[in-house]
């Protein structure tokens, strides 16, 4: 067992709010595996390709974090454990922002007043997307803002 992969007592929190095994044709692959190797991305950031081969082939734990993004699992599990642990009276709510912290930058005191005039929209591909839009496609999509990220803190806070 890796550093940051699940513990036996986090595995027995998740596994039963967990779908039951893969649609046509067979059964998944170990569900524990593949968690540990999404939530290792989340932590560390590597692309898909890179992830360690402990974790399995990586084009599964890229379509079951797609799949399970796409229907909603990860939030039903992120829900399910924030309602256990605010049952337990585990979680705290408040939030405190402090805002004396935030300053504008030195070089922001002297800036003109009027505002900067906006950029051409840039010519449609070929595809008929922007520019912009084409460079966004080709990125992925972002880990840390997803529910399995957010899942992988509350699940470290029940076992503390």
């Amino acid at each position: 067992m890796g550093r940051g992969d699940l513990t036996n007592a986090e595995w027995e929190r998740l596994q039963p709010l967990l779908p039951e095994g893969g649609q046509r044709g067979g059964r998944w692959n170990d569900h524990r595996r593949t968690i540990n190797g999404v939530l290792y991305r989340a932590r560390t950031g590597p692309p898909w390709r890179d992830l360690p081969e402990r974790f399995g082939p990586w084009i599964t734990a890229d379509k079951r974090h797609r799949r399970w993004s796409a229907d909603g699992t990860w939030q039903l599990l992120l829900t399910a454990i924030q309602a256990e642990q605010d049952a337990e009276g585990r979680i705290d709510w408040d939030i405190s922002v402090d805002s004396t912290t935030v300053r504008a930058h030195q070089h922001a005191a002297g800036a003109p007043r009027t505002p900067p005039s906006p950029a051409p929209p840039s010519p449609p591909t070929a595809s008929g997307q922007q520019k912009g839009e084409a460079a966004r496609a080709n990125r992925g999509d972002p880990v840390l803002a997803t529910p399995a990220a957010r899942l992988a803190e509350v699940v470290r806070l029940g076992s503390a």
